[in-house]
């Protein structure tokens, strides 16, 4: 599915990501990064680990800063927004989905769900979250915590909240590295299906060539540099 705009609903120029070590060390996990991703796209960033996948999707969402260059989401230069501008860029119009689920604990399914929603409507929570959960064929088990449920289930929660919003853009990191290889065929099933009904921007980390295949194109990362 590709709905392709001229102007990329995320890009990258020049991008690098330095850390100074506890020895005071300059460390490079990122250089020269060049990516632009337009609207309606699914683009799987390869690599093995270590290679810097994560630190890049973490800087592409804005869930960290990058040392120099630029990125643009929704047209919006991230190195222009605070912690806080950076969180209501991303309200209702970006979704993630972790390898290791992180839901909230003490929170049932179905309030795992609710809690993004709440970010953007004020009604019908209730009825939205259990829609989502029907979504990925979990509304059975909307009461329960998330220690109860299996780690495929787990992960189909986290699917549900993601696509709260629905969100124009989701970042995939691993989403199925934690999981079986028959649950993780399920979960990109329904991975793929949510993003299709909702026209979803997708950018998926993978280490899985298999999985990055059924992207609409791959970006290789090795050793923090794109080749």
């Amino acid at each position: 599915m590709q709905n392709l705009t001229n102007t990329p609903i995320l890009s990258a120029h020049q991008v690098t990501k330095q850390l100074t070590t506890a020895s005071g060390d300059e460390l490079t996990l990122l250089t020269d990064i060049n990516l632009a991703i337009h609207t309606g796209e699914a683009v799987a960033i390869l690599g093995t680990s270590g290679s810097g996948k994560s630190t890049l999707l973490g800087l592409l969402a804005g869930l960290d800063t990058i040392s120099s260059g630029d990125i643009r989401v929704f047209d919006q230069a991230l190195s222009t927004l605070d912690e806080d501008a950076r969180a209501r860029l991303r309200a209702g119009r970006v979704g993630f989905v972790f390898q290791s689920f992180q839901l909230m604990p003490d929170l049932s399914a179905l309030d795992n769900v609710r809690l993004p929603l709440q970010l953007i409507y004020t009604s019908d929570l209730q009825a939205q979250a259990t829609h989502l959960l029907q979504s990925v064929v979990l509304a059975h088990r909307q009461d329960d915590l998330p220690s109860l449920l299996s780690g495929g289930e787990q992960q189909r929660v986290a699917l549900a909240r993601a696509f709260a919003g629905p969100p124009r853009l989701l970042f995939a990191d691993e989403p199925t590295g934690n999981l079986d290889s028959a649950t993780s065929h399920q979960i990109e099933d329904l991975l793929f299906d949510l993003r299709d009904q909702h026209q979803t921007t997708l950018v998926l980390v993978t280490h899985d060539p298999r999985l990055a295949e059924r992207c609409d194109r791959t970006l290789r990362l090795d050793g923090g540099r794109l080749v």
